[in-house]
């Protein structure tokens, strides 16, 4: 992964003709932190907080718990975080961490300990103003809710904004949960509308039904008007059995947004079930990965008939699938831009939080909106201008914007 994030930026780079020593500024990285945590039942665990650059504001960026975290994914994600804030224009910097272990594995005593104790050892690294970490794989409000608990605890600090991602009564945002979904609902929508192109108009297969896959399709159902004609999970794909009619669709509008369970209850006469990876040759007009990392790769991207695609997970299409598709016109609108509604709540969080306020649902939602809108804008026109793929797009602005403000510093 970190050699991805390296041929990304180097590539970029060379677009915007910087030299070798620009780009191994960006390419830098702050600071590391690794360290072990050896829990109550004897068990011993390596932890990382890679903190990439904050030429632009306090190091951002989510926590996971996973066997498979190591320094070198944590490095890449911390990179990837810094063009992300910059892309959609936040105030902040980028970071990563991470602990290689299974949650599932513990009881809910040995989760909160080590949870406690990655604050424990962070604590003279972190903070409101210097490195304000969120939720990532596996992390949720509560585990959160004791990091904030053991930093304020530790330092003193009770504005809650130290960690972002709490639990409502506990600082947290309204809005947090549907953020990355509705975000890339409004940069699919303000892309059709740049584009000239009625969403209503147009049919939308969604690849990953999760939380995010799912509040997406509500979403762009009930405010864009979409048309969904296929839905998968990690087992099956549901499409409609025959979407040429401009008729049947699927329908998520009065469901709950459910991980588990939710392809059966959409199942009716109109549709049909087809194996997983089906979603990814359908002929829709719009396709969306909201799955997981390397979906489309050189071996499939071929199949991929949708002309336009949203990656709503991290780096759905890895840089061959990329290449080819862009060779034969493929529109990707970028994760680095698409998914960035849930790091942008996080910086609506820590300001009610700074603040001592809380936002309505509504406001937040508005004010989510205004960066989506304007970031989608941003990449559009200077792809056009420079006639280069939006994903180069977002990463050549980043890229400006991080060496803009260490030459302001």
């Amino acid at each position: 992964m970190i050699l991805t994030a390296k041929h990304l930026i180097e590539k970029a780079g060379k677009h915007l003709g910087l030299s070798q020593q620009e780009i191994d500024y960006i390419l830098k990285i702050d600071h590391e932190h690794v360290f072990d945590i050896v829990l109550d039942n004897g068990s011993t665990h390596k932890a990382y907080r890679v903190q990439h650059n904050n030429s632009r504001g306090p190091y951002k960026g989510g926590i996971r718990f996973h066997p498979q975290v190591d320094l070198n994914e944590v490095r890449a994600l911390s990179i990837l975080m810094s063009l992300k804030t910059a892309a959609v224009g936040l105030p902040l910097g980028g970071g990563k961490g991470g602990v290689a272990i299974d949650p599932r594995s513990l009881s809910e005593t040995e989760l909160e300990q080590l949870s406690r104790a990655y604050v424990g050892h962070l604590h003279p690294h972190i903070g409101p103003d210097t490195d304000i970490p969120a939720p990532d794989v596996n992390i949720n409000s509560q585990i959160i809710d004791w990091m904030v608990d053991e930093y304020e605890t530790i330092t003193g600090d009770k504005s809650k904004a130290s960690f972002t991602g709490k639990s409502i009564g506990k600082g947290g945002s309204f809005g947090r949960e549907a953020a990355t979904g509705r975000g890339g609902m409004i940069a699919i929508g303000e892309y059709l509308k740049l584009a000239g192109k009625n969403p209503s108009e147009m049919t939308f297969a969604i690849q990953g039904v999760g939380n995010v896959g799912a509040f997406f399709t509500k979403l762009a159902e009930t405010e864009l008007r979409a048309r969904i004609v296929a839905v998968s999970d990690s087992q099956r794909t549901l499409v409609v059995k025959d979407f040429s009619n401009n008729k049947d669709f699927i329908s998520l509008e009065g469901l709950k947004n459910r991980r588990k369970g939710l392809i059966d209850d959409l199942a009716n006469s109109h549709v049909e079930f087809l194996d997983r990876d089906a979603i990814l040759e359908l002929p829709v007009d719009v396709l969306v990965l909201a799955a997981l990392g390397d979906t489309v790769v050189k071996g499939n991207a071929n199949m991929v008939k949708a002309p336009i695609i949203l990656e709503l997970a991290n780096g759905p299409i890895d840089e061959d699938g990329f290449d080819t598709l862009t060779a034969k016109g493929t529109v990707i609108i970028p994760d680095i831009v698409a998914n960035a509604g849930g790091v942008i709540v996080s910086h609506l969080e820590w300001l009610q939080n700074k603040a001592g306020e809380s936002w309505s649902e509504e406001q937040v939602n508005e004010k989510l909106a205004e960066y989506m809108v304007a970031a989608t804008r941003e990449i559009y026109e200077y792809g056009k201008e420079h006639n280069i793929p939006l994903k180069q797009a977002a990463l050549a602005l980043a890229m400006k914007r991080l060496l803009e403000s260490k030459k302001a510093k």
